[in-house]
Parts: structure tokens; sequence; C-alpha cells
């Protein structure tokens, strides 16, 4: 099926197609991959790819880090998980949640979070979260600054 890895600083821009997927403010390969490497890899963030045999760059990628709370504990957050969209129904994203669950024991944590949205373009995603166990254990709020 395909290859998984985790991606080292200085091959992000092999992560950026698939995160423009989810994540399109950035619009560009280059401005996606060095706010990752500039401000989120030194907090922690790190990715992990799928690589089909015949691409070069990921088609499926899952952005985490590990953090520690006062409601969580020890835990691994997933802040990004997307397909290239021609790639999704192959089980990239089963692949890469498997992944970090075996990543999450090896560090001892005791649970793995992950916040996602709620429009009907995110049901294949929220099946895909459930049959690995999460459960919708809160409601997140957010507050837009001007």
């Amino acid at each position: 099926m395909s290859k998984i890895r985790e991606i080292a600083a200085h091959e992000t821009k092999l992560a950026a197609s698939a995160l423009l997927e989810l994540r399109p403010r950035w619009a560009t390969v280059d401005a996606l991959a060095d706010f990752v490497d500039t401000s989120l890899r030194p907090l922690g963030y790190r990715i992990v790819g799928a690589f089909a045999d015949d691409v070069d760059s990921a088609v499926a990628v899952l952005g985490f880090r590990e953090g520690w709370s006062t409601a969580w504990g020890h835990h691994l957050y997933i802040d990004d998980l997307a397909t290239v969209a021609h790639q999704r129904g192959r089980g990239y994203g089963e692949a890469l949640m498997d992944w970090v669950d075996a990543q999450a024991r090896v560090l001892d944590c005791e649970a793995i979070h992950l916040d996602s949205g709620v429009g009907t373009e995110r049901a294949a995603a929220h099946r895909l979260y459930m049959r690995h166990h999460f459960q919708i254990a809160a409601h997140h709020f957010a507050a837009t600054l001007e």
C-alpha cells in the first residue's frame, strides 16, 4: 500500500500539498512549509506522512504534538489529518491513525485528542475517528479577535 514515515523539518514541503487540502489559508506550499518549520516545529509539532509507491510527496499527512494539561494529562494532540483529494478512500488515513496510536503508546500517553469541523464535508473524517474509538467529548469554543 504505502510507506508511513515521519517527515523531518528539511522535508516539510513533502507534506505541504496534503496539508493545503485541509489548511488552504496558507495558499502555497512555500508559505505553509515556512510556517510549520519556523512556528510549529519549535513548539513540538511533528508530521508523519503516507507515501504511495509512485508519488514523491506524501499523499496523506498527520500533524501532531505531545502535550500535558490539567484536563487530559499526558496526551498526543492531532492538529491536522489530510489526504490529497484524488487519493482518499484508499486507507491512508487509517494507516496514519494506527501509526499515531502506536506512537502515543510508545510515549506512554494517556490519550489522543483532536478537534474536527462539523460540516457535512467532514462526515468521512468523523467515521474514521469513530472507527478508531474516538468519542465526541466536548464542544470547542472560539472567539475571533478583531
